[in-house]
């Protein structure tokens, strides 16, 4: 069993900025990527951004140059800079490793 911990949503303004944190425990023996999804209202989830623990990363078309992924393999945690938000970034982001999920946390960008 893994257990993922997000933290670091909230409420920015257009433009502005958020750093989202996800600290995965429990049984891992090894971990080869980790990543960050989102779903809005409405819509299905979908991928934001992933990294393998290489280093090597992935974005959404929609976030490229605004998001930025980044790890720290040794405490198993990955972290999301969102700068330039928009309105559409509004959504719950969700951590992902291998089957598991983090519980999720709230992002919304209103003026």
């Amino acid at each position: 069993q893994v257990q993922l911990v997000e933290s670091g949503g909230g409420l920015a303004q257009p433009g502005g900025s958020l750093r989202l944190s996800c600290a995965a425990s429990g049984n891992i023996f090894r971990i080869n990527g980790m990543g960050w999804y989102r779903q809005a209202p409405g819509k299905q989830r979908e991928l934001v951004a992933a990294i393998t623990s290489g280093g090597a990363t992935n974005y959404a078309d929609s976030v490229k140059g605004r998001f930025t992924i980044s790890g720290d393999n040794a405490k198993n945690t990955i972290f999301l800079q969102m700068n330039n938000l928009k309105l559409e970034d509004t959504a719950v982001y969700y951590c992902n490793v291998y089957a598991f999920w983090g519980q999720g946390t709230q992002v919304t960008v209103s003026s």
